[in-house]
């Protein structure tokens, strides 16, 4: 679960105006899941909601173990071309995976 979260956390994000004002902060937790809305005064969003899933055990350890599945998006604004990016993600078993009009596909 924490590996999984920290994954989630480490989700490149460009850089942001480090004199940004917080406009908008609000978050949600419970036992099984959680959620949060963040934006600041540079463009920068971020959007997430994460949830705690069972998934069956595998050959060597027959026991079912559980896990947090992350989904969320975030924007920002390019300070060079003024243009906005969004990135939409999943976290989950098989990884970190991002998509995005600017993110090549292999």
């Amino acid at each position: 679960f924490v590996a999984l979260f920290a994954i989630a956390l480490a989700a490149p994000a460009p850089d942001h105006d480090e004199h940004a004002e917080i406009l908008k902060l609000d978050a949600e937790y419970k036992e099984d899941s959680y959620a949060f809305v963040a934006e600041t005064s540079d463009g920068f969003s971020r959007h997430e909601e994460g949830k705690l899933k069972d998934f069956p055990g595998n050959e060597h350890d027959h026991e079912p173990h559980k896990a947090i599945v992350v989904r969320g998006t975030y924007s920002y604004k390019d300070p060079h071309d003024g243009k906005v990016y969004t990135v939409n993600y999943v976290a989950d078993e098989k990884g970190f995976q991002p998509v995005g009009e600017h993110i090549p596909i292999f």
